[in-house]
């Protein structure tokens, strides 16, 4: 068994950022991840980081923005802090080494975003999040920590209210393993997976949301999963709302810049949400383009010129080169929305400490709340970068006072045997074809559109497949990267997250955001100004509910 004052599970963003501030503070870290921390899912944040930088701008505004962005359900209390904190944390990552884009006088450049009232986030070309990560990946390999590579997150040892450590499966070695700590930071990142048309990396499949909901965490706002409204067509993989930002236009089948009935005002630029519904809509209604991966409308960057896209969005160039066999620079991109973002997560407050003593997140898997129904693009790597360091300063002053970890063999012998039996037995279920099976059920029945018929529908096969997951069986019986047990362990998790999320979209009968409801499509503040929080019981989630915090905006209708 390890040792450590703190641990932080997951290498990304969040991650690195809270394991260099509690290393900062004088505790012993150790970084626990299932990837290299430079295959981190951060890496594939693209467009860019919002920061209220330079006289036009102001931070007032960015809060206000992200506050109607929210559709009014983000806590303004910590939006404010988030927003406030933005200019420093760019600069700090500037020194850290990343390099950012320019502008012609030397400044940092800034391009448009949806929702956003001024342009003001900052980028390097359409590899931001790479930048970011490769800046700070340098910055903390400065300090002393352990790293323990390539190791799956498989439970929380949770004794007396409060966190004594983890246990995970090394798979390079093929055992599961014991390391206590006085607090642990969970920065696992997204669980995007549990759909099936998603913009997420395969390893995005809520590890650590999963393990803390067993553990006895709140999970938040879960009913709220943002769509991206120009996914790849055929991979499911992003085109950058940068792409828009630069003066990229949505076009259907008859050739109408059709974001002119939606949004009027800005157009191509409205909130994610609000472009991913039009884009469904002009396909439902037969104004989309026929193909033979679906149904699609067109993003046409031609008329930005070549030295423009060629110089601004470089990857996007690579991506509809070699995954779909199209130039951008002379041909309209096919797309339709994907799974993008989870709004939901870890419930916590704005240090990162949730309902457990000793156990904090950070990053997408958690919910402080700033994004509340719908987040705008370039705050999530600003979220990343502020939160995950707020944890990491609260995690090591945890550290400091309290107790020695108690952790006792019985713990990790409840934990193995049951997934060892799953080697053991000689038939059962397969976790691929599970994983298939709930991946389609979330897409048909939990999608951008939802209402109760299907919502029902769907959490009835997403119950029955979750009856059927404790007869799983891993056929391979190698001890080392063995990714058939592994990928049965993260079918384990997403599925107990795709139940919160069904269960709580059916209770929230309003639409707001990114939830849209078809059988009630108004905003009702009345009933739903307020926070769904779940908790695990033997018979699935139990939702209780909490007040949104206001500081100085009342909500109003959101148009764009």
């Amino acid at each position: 068994m390890q040792r450590h004052e703190v641990v932080v599970v997951g290498a990304g963003l969040a991650g690195q950022r809270a394991a260099l501030a509690a290393i900062q503070a004088g505790r012993d870290v150790a970084v626990v991840s299932k990837l290299h921390p430079l295959r981190s899912h951060s890496g594939a944040a693209q467009g860019g980081i919002n920061a209220a930088l330079g006289k036009e701008d102001s931070v007032d505004t960015h809060i206000y923005d992200t506050v109607k962005g929210s559709d009014y359900l983000g806590d303004q209390d910590a939006i404010e802090f988030f927003c406030r904190e933005a200019g420093p944390t760019v600069v700090e990552m500037e020194h850290f080494g990343t390099i950012f884009s320019r502008g012609d006088d030397g400044s940092l450049a800034r391009r448009a975003f949806g929702g956003a009232g001024f342009p003001r986030t900052i980028y390097a070309a359409d590899r931001t999040g790479l930048a970011l990560l490769q800046g700070l990946w340098e910055r903390l390999g400065t300090e002393r920590f352990t790293l323990y590579e390539e190791w799956d997150l498989t439970d929380l040892v949770v004794r007396d209210g409060r966190v004594h450590g983890i246990i995970a499966f090394d798979r390079k070695g093929g055992d599961f393993e014991e390391i206590a700590a006085k607090s642990v930071v969970l920065a696992t990142g997204p669980f995007g997976r549990v759909y099936g048309r998603t913009t997420n990396a395969h390893s995005c499949t809520g590890d650590g949301v999963a393990v803390a909901y067993a553990a006895g965490a709140y999970l938040k706002d879960m009913e709220f999963v943002q769509f991206h409204p120009t996914a790849l067509l055929e991979s499911g993989i992003l085109i950058t709302e940068g792409a828009r930002g630069e003066g990229g236009i949505l076009k259907n089948a008859a050739g109408e810049r059709f974001m002119s009935r939606y949004a009027p005002h800005v157009l191509d630029l409205a909130s994610r949400d609000v472009v991913s519904r039009a884009i469904v809509t002009e396909v439902a209604e037969g104004r989309g383009f026929d193909g033979p991966f679906g149904k699609y409308v067109h993003l046409e960057l031609m008329h930005l010129g070549k030295e423009k896209v060629m110089s601004r969005l470089q990857e996007i160039v690579d991506y509809c080169r070699n995954f779909a066999g199209i130039d951008p620079v002379t041909e309209p991109i096919p797309v339709y929305p994907g799974q993008h973002y989870m709004m939901g997560g870890i419930g916590t407050d704005i240090r990162g400490a949730t309902n457990i003593r000793g156990l904090f997140a950070a990053g997408e898997g958690a919910c402080v709340s700033i994004h509340g129904a719908n987040r705008l693009g370039g705050n999530s790597l600003l979220e990343t970068l502020v939160f995950g360091k707020e944890a990491g300063i609260a995690a090591a002053a945890h550290a400091e006072t309290a107790p020695k970890p108690e952790m006792h063999s019985a713990d990790l012998d409840a934990v193995v045997a049951p997934l060892r039996a799953w080697s053991n037995r000689k038939d059962g279920e397969d976790p691929t074809a599970l994983r298939e099976e709930m991946q389609t059920t979330m897409d048909r029945y939990v999608g951008i559109y939802r209402n109760e018929a299907d919502l029902l529908e769907g959490l009835k096969r997403i119950r029955a497949i979750k009856a059927r997951f404790p007869n799983v069986h891993v056929v391979d019986q190698s001890h080392v990267y063995n990714l058939n047990l592994t990928d049965a362990l993260e079918v384990g998790h997403m599925l107990e997250l795709a139940e919160t999320i069904v269960v709580g979209a059916y209770a929230r009968t309003e639409s707001r955001g990114a939830h849209a409801r078809t059988d009630y499509p108004k905003r009702d503040d009345a009933r739903w100004m307020r926070h769904t929080l779940a908790q695990k019981t033997p018979q699935g989630p139990s939702l209780s509910y909490s007040p949104v915090t206001y500081t100085r905006w009342e909500p109003k209708e959101r148009v764009y």
